[in-house]
Parts: C-alpha cells; structure tokens; sequence
C-alpha cells in the first residue's frame, strides 16, 4: 500500500508538469499559426499597393483605381477637401492626372500596416512624385477591408507636405 501512495505522489508532479508543458506548446503552435496567418495577410495588402504603383507608373488610372472598393461609399479625403464614391474619385484622378507629366514617376515607403482585424487593416505611409517640374511628397492613411474578390482601400487620406517636413 506504501508503494502505491509513493507512485501516485510522484505521478502527479508528472503529470502537472507533462499538462503545462503540453498547455505551453499548443499556445506557441497558435501564436506561430497567427504569424504566419498575418504576415500572409500583409503580403496581400502590400501587394495591392504594389499593383496601385505600377499601374499609376504605367500611366493607368483605371488599374491605381482597382485598389479602391468600387462604391458610393468609399472616402477620400485630401487638401481639406472630401470626395465620396468611387466614380467621383476616379473621376477627380482622371482630371487632374490627365497627362504622363502630370502623373510622373510614383514611389511609396515606410509602410506600416496595421492589422485590425482578418478582415480589416489600417496604413501608414509616405508618397511620392517624381516629375519633370517637381517632386510632390506627403503622407497617407488608408483603412482596408478584404472583400470576396480581395483587399480593396474603403478610405483613404492623403495629405502633401514640404520636403522638409517628411522624414526619411
């Protein structure tokens, strides 16, 4: 009888030890499942981007315009000024931008993207033109959404700055 008291006395600090060790690795399997689950998802946003900048640069304002959620309620806001809906901002880019000068060379960095949810993500970055005359910067923040047919840009403000107001 001793020697099954003895057995069970020493079982149990086993069997704690065993049940913490096997709680501890099923959460780090989890969190790595998460990681890679995120960085996949910042993959996705990036590419997005990525897609706008080759478009703008190819002087297609139709492709940068594939970024952005095609609906009344998409929402840009820049120079102190709102535009609602996906029309109107495409409309807005393709007066403004209606020449390859106008559009020149288009370059974002120092991206931080922020996810919110799986399903929802907010950026940060800087932007910049490269044109013949000028070379226009500032900054943006975008809030994504991922839809059926994948991450589209839902509101977007963008603002300009002085050179020396950007940090590089």
């Amino acid at each position: 009888m001793n020697f099954s008291i003895n057995l069970k006395r020493n079982i149990r600090p086993v069997v704690l030890i065993m049940l913490i060790i096997c709680i501890i690795l099923s959460l780090s399997l989890t969190s790595a499942g998460l990681a890679r689950s995120d960085s996949a998802v910042v993959r996705e946003i990036q590419s997005v981007l990525e897609s706008q900048i080759a478009a703008w640069n190819d002087g297609s304002i139709e492709g940068f315009m594939a970024g952005y959620w095609k609906s009344d309620s998409l929402l840009f806001t820049s120079g102190g000024k709102i535009q609602r809906g996906w029309q109107a901002t495409f409309d807005k880019y393709k007066k403004s931008y209606d020449t390859k000068s106008k559009l020149g060379i288009l370059k974002f960095s120092q991206l931080e993207i922020n996810l919110l949810s799986s399903d929802c993500a907010w950026i940060f970055g800087h932007w910049e033109l490269r044109r013949e005359k000028d070379h226009p910067e500032g900054v943006f923040t975008l809030v994504m959404k991922r839809f059926p047919e994948g991450w589209k840009i839902v509101h977007d403000h963008t603002s300009a700055a002085q050179s020396e107001n950007i940090k590089k």
